[in-house]
């Protein structure tokens, strides 16, 4: 079985290549991987579980990194027994190389498999190593260049206080209201006084008084003062009547 493929991964060449070497990484990105432990510096112990189609088994076997090119490359090979389910054993030539401020990581891979894998048919065969490579570099990137989290939302800016509508005819009725109960300022009162005309009466009617008594008795002085004053009187009252209705 051959297969070829490639990816490109959102980081600097030099930070690719450690985690190409880092257990931790490598174990975190191969489906189904229970262990990976480094041996020596070119050498790694792997316990795998793989489905392959009806068949699951799980892998152990070891891993050697040789072609050492750093950090621009290097071949993976290896071999794992799966017990009754067979066995599977092959190598990849991995190549890195600078696009921009990325890495574009190529392969190719070679296998071989045996025992009860081998009786599934190359198409599943092929179709299975091709999900999980194309899983492996997904997760493998997705380690090694996470996606900036999104900046936060801007927080809406506050509105403008509402203007009460009702509070505008509330205040005019207020101010009305203030001004009705407002006193009024009067125009000044003249005060009061008899108008010439009203004089001129009282004086006739108290020369007329004055004649009644002389034509009289001999008291006719006194009882003409008096019809005179009552004269007066009845005049007063009659302007300060009028004044009333007036």
């Amino acid at each position: 079985m051959k297969m070829t493929g490639e990816q490109l991964i959102a980081a600097p060449r030099d930070k690719v290549w450690a985690a190409l070497n880092d257990p931790e990484v490598l174990r975190a990105c191969i489906p189904g991987c229970q262990s990976l432990e480094k041996l020596e510096d070119d050498r790694l112990k792997a316990v795998a579980v793989v489905k392959v189609g009806p068949i699951s088994a799980k892998f152990a076997g070891e891993v050697t990194l040789s072609d050492l090119d750093p950090p621009n490359g290097y071949r993976i090979s290896g071999e794992g027994q799966g017990g009754a389910a067979g066995f599977a054993k092959g190598g990849a030539n991995v190549r890195l190389t600078d696009e921009g401020g990325a890495t574009r990581l190529a392969y190719d891979v070679d296998a071989q498999v045996g025992g009860k894998l081998a009786q599934l048919g190359g198409g599943l065969i092929d179709a299975t190593a091709k999900q999980m490579a194309g899983t492996f570099f997904k997760k493998f990137a997705e380690v090694v260049a996470p996606a900036a989290p999104e900046a936060p939302a801007a927080a809406p800016e506050p509105s403008p206080p509402a203007t009460s509508v009702a509070a505008a005819p509330a205040t005019a009725t207020s101010t009305s209201a203030a001004v009705a109960a407002s006193p009024v300022a009067s125009a000044p009162v003249a005060a009061p006084g008899l108008p010439v005309g009203g004089l001129l009466a009282l004086a006739a009617a108290a020369v007329a008084g004055f004649l009644l008594g002389q034509w009289g008795d001999g008291s006719g002085t006194l009882s003409g003062l008096i019809v005179g004053l009552l004269v007066v009187l009845v005049a007063g009252a009659a302007y300060a009547y009028g004044k009333r209705v007036g």
